[in-house]
């Protein structure tokens, strides 16, 4: 938590001592939807921020409709926008309003998810996605003890939506720890659904996810066979497979995974619902893209970390890529409430 803090107590003294050059300048933030509690956090966090830097700000949601978000982003490069921050429904749905941007020499930031197949994304702002899912793959690892156990043990995997880059790292991440014992008999997967098209979730919504872990439930377990884990790659698809496992499965509870410790979720980890999830202190993400436009507009080197993950399929994109952190029932106070995050009232 500590190191947390400190990183976004740095970035922000950077972007304070930006503030005065920044009077006048206008930022575009298109954000995908307010259906999920994330992006409302990720939106608020960066409309402060950037006002508190001087900037004004146009934020706009696209309630998950592709065409709306492209609509929104070209109306913000016509209104005057000069750096554009975009957290795309769909990677690959933007391409003529990147190009307008790229005819008029408007820098486009990607946010937490890669803008695919343009020359237009200058830069690339997430967190590091592969690790997420390798956090959650050692902790059903190591938590059923799968180097000295006997097993076998029973797992499932919900991913999240094919339109998203981020869901094959946090896919992959994961499935690269468990393979081996996939591969070895160690882990059985009832279902046979191993592959990423198989578990995706579209649009990561928690009613999919709900209705096709019903289905797995409903074929495989209704037996009483008995599930061991279930790797889902955020909190949404977590919930929707708890809701379906509270609904349909009386055997013994089973590891489950997720992402982003959204208060319903964190609710879960408390009550023994939700074995753990990764959190992505959006903070620090916002903190950092202000910064990074900042380094943009006043014609600085921008700061990047990663140069050779990120290919959209036209050009690899310069990365800053921020650490996230294992959360469980044991630390969410230290993380989420003592860092301010959450207020205990909102866990209640």
């Amino acid at each position: 938590m500590k190191k947390i803090l400190a990183l976004i107590v740095c970035v922000l003294l950077v972007v304070a001592s930006m503030s005065a050059l920044a009077e006048g300048q206008k930022v575009g933030v298109s954000m995908p939807t307010k259906d999920l509690q994330r992006w409302n956090q990720d939106g608020a966090n960066m409309e402060a921020m950037l006002k508190e830097a001087g900037y004004e700000v146009e934020l706009q949601y696209a309630a998950n409709d592709v065409q709306q978000q492209l609509s929104q982003v070209e109306t913000m490069i016509d209104n005057g926008c000069e750096v554009l921050v975009i957290a795309a429904i769909e990677g690959s749905s933007l391409g003529s309003a990147l190009e307008k941007a790229a005819e008029k020499g408007i820098p486009v930031i990607a946010y937490d998810r890669l803008l695919m197949q343009s020359d237009a994304v200058s830069y690339y702002a997430t967190f590091d996605n592969y690790m997420v899912g390798t956090v959650q793959g050692t902790y059903v690892k190591e938590t059923l003890d799968l180097d000295n156990a006997e097993g076998p043990f029973n797992i499932e995997f919900t991913a999240g939506d094919p339109g998203d880059n981020n869901a094959g790292f946090f896919f992959n991440g994961a499935m690269d720890v468990l393979k081996p014992y996939i591969e070895s008999g160690k882990l059985n997967v009832v279902s046979g659904q191993t592959e990423f098209t198989d578990v995706a979730t579209p649009t990561w919504k928690t009613e999919v996810a709900q209705s096709r872990a019903e289905n797995i439930l409903s074929s495989y377990y209704a037996d009483g066979t008995e599930l061991d884990a279930w790797v889902c790659s955020n909190d949404s698809t977590a919930l929707g497979v708890t809701n379906a496992l509270e609904a349909n499965y009386t055997g013994k509870w089973p590891i489950i995974t997720g992402q982003d410790c959204d208060i319903q979720n964190t609710k879960n980890m408390i009550a023994g619902k939700q074995s753990m999830s990764v959190f992505k202190d959006t903070r620090t993400l916002a903190a950092q893209v202000v910064k990074m436009v900042g380094q943009i507009l006043s014609g600085e080197e921008v700061d990047v970390n990663d140069t050779t993950t990120y290919d959209n399929g036209v050009k690899v994109v310069p990365s800053f890529l921020c650490e996230p952190v294992f959360a469980s029932a044991d630390n969410y106070k230290e993380l989420l409430i003592d860092s301010g995050y959450y207020t205990e009232d909102q866990l209640q």
